[in-house]
């Protein structure tokens, strides 16, 4: 039995994961002042995040179509696998993994598994990577997907925007909040939790760091952890100073969350991505 995984490019992974080569990404795309990028593909995190604040209109993200991944597990039948699973953001996120779906309710060649991570970013990647560690065991998709859905009540994703504004220019909140945010200088905390987004609203960046070290201290012991941020690597490292007596053991990685997230939640933000111990 040879299982490959698929995912999408909302999918962050550590810079340096040495197994990321056997994980399949179908990128999302991004538009820029009328031109389309493939995420991941056409322009780079640097300097996407370079030109974000200058960019007007806002850059708009899109959703994979079923033809795409119809034609990545056909590719993937072609070099020999013999069963896919395919892992995706939240589907209350994205119409991504209803992409998906579609395109595996109708591919006959190898049994093709989708799942909803019920997360994104390393919320989406440590899923992924588990998967991939479990097929590399001999597990197959029906087993690993049982482990998966066990442990997405234990990860939990929080991080500290710098303001309103994006999230106001992709729609998820009024032009009237994002306005009065400005003015009472108010930093959101957004999380992610079991499929389910939150905002919470602190006044000021230093207590909404202060409030992102109290969320973190209540989620432990930690079995993984991974910090969290976009165009920001300064402050990830700030960050994990004030957090380094929580985290767990090991390595814990700064991922750069990639453009299509960084769309909707701007540049400078800083959080962590963490999964509880069973």
């Amino acid at each position: 039995m040879t299982l490959k995984i698929v995912t999408d490019s909302t999918c962050d992974l550590p810079a340096n994961q040495p197994d990321t080569g056997a994980i399949t990404i179908v990128p999302l795309s991004l538009t820029i002042n009328g031109e389309n990028y493939v995420d991941g593909v056409d322009i780079s995190r640097a300097e996407f995040y370079r030109r974000l604040p200058e960019l007007n209109p806002p850059p708009t993200t899109g959703a994979p179509g079923p033809d795409q991944f119809r034609q990545v597990y056909e590719q993937l039948a072609d070099d020999g696998a013999t069963e896919i699973l395919s892992i995706h953001v939240a589907e209350r996120l994205s119409t991504t993994v209803n992409s998906a779906r579609l395109a595996a309710k109708n591919f006959n060649r190898v049994p093709v598994t989708v799942f909803d991570s019920r997360q994104l970013s390393m919320g989406l990647g440590f899923q992924v990577l588990t998967a991939l560690r479990l097929a590399g065991e001999g597990l197959p998709a029906a087993e690993i997907t049982v482990r998966l859905a066990e442990m997405i009540p234990r990860i939990y994703l929080s991080a500290a925007l710098d303001s309103l504004e994006y999230l106001r220019r992709s729609g998820r909140v009024s032009g009237l909040l994002a306005g009065f945010g400005t003015l009472l200088q108010i930093k959101p905390i957004l999380s992610m939790y079991d499929g389910e987004p939150a905002l919470e609203r602190v006044r000021t960046r230093k207590r909404a760091l202060a409030r992102l070290v109290e969320m973190l201290d209540s989620l432990g012991p930690l079995e993984q952890a991974a910090l969290l941020h976009t165009g920001a690597p300064e402050q990830a490292e700030a960050f994990r100073q004030q957090v380094a007596h929580l985290l767990p053991p090991g390595n814990v990685p700064a991922v750069e969350a990639t453009p299509v997230i960084g769309t909707h939640v701007g540049p400078g933000i800083a959080g962590f991505v963490v999964v509880q111990q069973e």
